[in-house]
C-alpha cells in the first residue's frame, strides 16, 4: 500500500484544494464566507477521504462516497461561475483538473471491484 500522499490523485486533490483556496479569496463578501467556505471544506474532506480509503480494505463504497462528494463539489464550481465569481477561464482550469481527479477515483474504484 502506497502512502497516500504519494498518490497521484491525492497530489491532485491537494492542489485542487490550494486552487480553489486562491480563488475563493477574491469572492465578494457576500459568497466568501458561505459558498467559498463551503467550497474549501469540501476540499478538505476530499484530502480526508483519499487517505481514509488508502488504509480501507474494502475501498470502493468510500470511493463511492467520495464520488458523490466530489459531484457536490463540481456543482458548486458551476454555480460560482453562473454567480460570475469565476471567469470561464479558471472555471475550464478546475474543470480540467476534476476531470483527471474523477478519471482516476473511477478507475480506483473499479480496480478496488475487481480485485
Amino acid at each position: 500500500m502506497a502512502l497516500y500522499q504519494d498518490l497521484p490523485v491525492f497530489r491532485d486533490v491537494y492542489r485542487l484544494t490550494l486552487r480553489i483556496n486562491v480563488l475563493t479569496q477574491g469572492f465578494t463578501r457576500e459568497f466568501k464566507y458561505t459558498l467559498g467556505q463551503d467550497m474549501k471544506r469540501d476540499c478538505l474532506w476530499l484530502l480526508r477521504s483519499i487517505y481514509r480509503v488508502n488504509r480501507s480494505r474494502d475501498k470502493a463504497p468510500l470511493l463511492d462516497a467520495f464520488l458523490d462528494d466530489f459531484e457536490l463539489l463540481k456543482l458548486e464550481v458551476r454555480l460560482c461561475c453562473d454567480l460570475k465569481l469565476l471567469s470561464l477561464k479558471q472555471q475550464a482550469e478546475l474543470i480540467e483538473l476534476m476531470d483527471t481527479i474523477s478519471k482516476q477515483i473511477t478507475g480506483w474504484r473499479n480496480a478496488s471491484l475487481n480485485a
